[in-house]
């Protein structure tokens, strides 16, 4: 089993630096098109999802795959490929330095596996996490390739809490740490894990945007509330889950859920206003 969890990072870390090399030369000034829920998408998201799904079809054939750009139904298959070609499409367009390619595998549809390259960073995190798999796999959270996990720190004005653009109404009251706000779903929760912040909260993230970072920030010890209270995993087959969102409270410490979930539960009211 550990020949098969060395293939799957290699071929993670291989194809993601080559769609990063050319997803680089683009940065800052690919064309962009709204897409019917508001958010853009370029030719260059639109290439990444096919060489992507190319990619894992040529060296997995026996594997499924759901992606952003084209296929939202869940397959019939005990392994999937779940893929953001381009999280963070707008910072990509504009020139921000923030954007980051996706993958995330699933077993019988629960993520087992995750792999974030941020190209314009050089960070790449990867993680394991067996869930209720019973899969025997190496169990870990990285960042370039050296463990990661959380923070212990107690909330404070010098600690970081990152939302999204969806979430802000969540500083119509006081709040207890300093605000951040980067544009990447997949990078906003995954500084949690990294010990960057204690806490991320994410109003509409979509499947495609969670796959990916589950094992890793599950492995690096956080703890994931859906504020839906509905639990994003398994996926089951058969469904479209192109317009299903996964409110999401991410916390460096389980004790903080009570003094948190208050704070941050007004997205999951308001989120239908803020497409």
């Amino acid at each position: 089993m550990q020949a098969f969890w060395d293939q799957i990072l290699d071929f993670s870390q291989t194809i993601t630096t080559e769609v990063g090399a050319k997803l680089l030369a683009a940065f800052g000034g690919a064309h962009a098109e709204e897409k019917s829920d508001g958010s853009l998408v370029t030719e260059f998201d639109k290439w990444s999802d096919e060489r992507l799904r190319t990619a894992i079809h040529d060296a997995f054939p026996d594997h499924g795959v759901l992606s952003e750009e084209t296929t939202h139904v869940f397959p019939d298959t005990d392994w999937c490929w779940i893929i953001d070609p381009i999280d963070g499409t707008t910072n990509f367009t504009q020139g921000i330095p923030l954007w980051a390619v996706s993958l995330g595998l699933l077993y019988r549809g629960t993520p087992v596996f995750g792999y974030i390259y941020l190209p314009t960073l050089n960070q790449r995190f990867h993680g394991y996490w067996p869930g209720t798999s019973g899969l025997d796999l190496p169990i870990g959270a990285f960042l370039n390739d050296k463990p990661i996990q959380v923070r212990p720190d107690d909330p404070g004005k010098n600690q970081f809490f990152s939302l999204c653009a969806r979430s802000t109404d969540v500083l119509k009251q006081s709040f207890p740490c300093k605000v951040r706000m980067l544009g990447v779903a997949t990078y906003n929760l995954l500084i949690v894990a990294a010990g960057y912040a204690i806490g991320a909260v994410e109003a509409t993230p979509k499947v495609w945007d969670i796959a990916g970072i589950w094992p890793i920030v599950h492995a690096a010890g956080a703890t994931w509330i859906s504020l839906d209270d509905k639990p994003p995993f398994p996926l089951t087959v058969g469904e479209n889950y192109e317009k299903r969102p996964f409110p999401t409270l991410l916390l460096n410490r389980a004790d903080l859920v009570e003094q948190f979930r208050p704070l941050v539960q007004v997205v999951v009211g308001d989120r239908s206003s803020k497409r």
